[in-house]
């Protein structure tokens, strides 16, 4: 199958005065196997687009690499059921994928892999202190810059995105995705693959905030995380031990600061 981003297709379109058929250009989803020297990590539906920075902020944020240095090679296969993103890393990495490789052996009959299970879905976070400066007014305008910059979006209206806002810049990176925790992995992989330093900016999500895009900030060393929805509460724990500065429900000119405000300027 030719898997692309977009597909158009035909429906019947819903009128007051009458209906008729029309096409709809629709945002499309594919089974992707990210795997790692023959081991697949996950299997996800995901938007078949740049999908190599899906693989590397994927690999990044579950502790198999540390950077772009430890992938020697990528290659995209496309199946008839799904595309194969497929890394090879270097041997000194090769241990953490053993250990991934071991913890998902484990019983599985419950729905979980046992106490260490969990001990993983909240594992320890590393603790950023990176000085970074955001003005108020930066902030309340991210969202917006972030929406005029999603071309999927405009042509399907249902993508998620992660953008990378610069002080003094804007939105200089972003990435799109039908599953919001993906184009976040993918602003990553893109922030890696071109040398961009992830202290050095704010991640903006069209998104909720929950545990899972703060342990993948933290995780990538972005220390401040800017959303259109509301965080979970246990989100705002995280990201308030994690030392990253969160903002929230930033929406009609205004928002919430539930994180590490010192960040942020008047």
């Amino acid at each position: 199958m030719d898997w692309t981003p977009t597909r158009n297709l035909t429906g019947l379109a819903l009128h007051p005065d009458g209906d008729a058929a029309g096409g709809r250009l629709l945002a499309e989803e594919a089974p992707v196997a990210v795997v790692c020297n023959g081991t697949s990590l996950a299997v996800m539906m995901a938007t078949p687009a740049d999908l190599a920075d899906f693989a590397l902020g994927f690999a990044l944020t579950e502790g198999i690499v540390q950077g772009p240095s430890d992938v020697l090679d990528f290659e995209e296969v496309a199946q008839a059921t799904g595309i194969e993103a497929r890394l090879w890393i270097a041997a000194p990495r090769a241990e953490a994928l053993a250990r991934r490789r071991r913890f998902m052996a484990g019983p599985v009959g419950c729905g979980l892999c046992g106490i260490d299970s969990l001990d993983q879905a909240m594992r320890p976070l590393p603790q950023l202190r990176a000085e970074l400066n955001l003005s108020g007014a930066e902030v309340l305008a991210a969202p917006a810059m972030l929406r005029a910059a999603q071309p999927l979006y405009g042509l399907t209206r249902a993508t998620h995105a992660a953008g990378f806002l610069v002080p003094g810049r804007g939105i200089v990176l972003l990435r799109e995705d039908v599953g919001r925790h993906n184009a976040l992995d993918k602003l990553i992989g893109a922030l890696l693959r071109q040398g961009i330093a992830p202290a050095s900016g704010a991640v903006v999500m069209t998104s909720r905030v929950s545990v899972e895009l703060v342990q993948k900030c933290a995780l990538a060393g972005c220390p401040a995380l800017i959303a259109v929805s509301a965080p979970t509460a246990h989100a705002v724990r995280l990201a308030e031990a994690a030392g990253i500065t969160l903002v929230a429900q930033v929406l009609d000119g205004g928002g919430v600061v539930m994180a590490h405000p010192g960040r942020i300027a008047g």
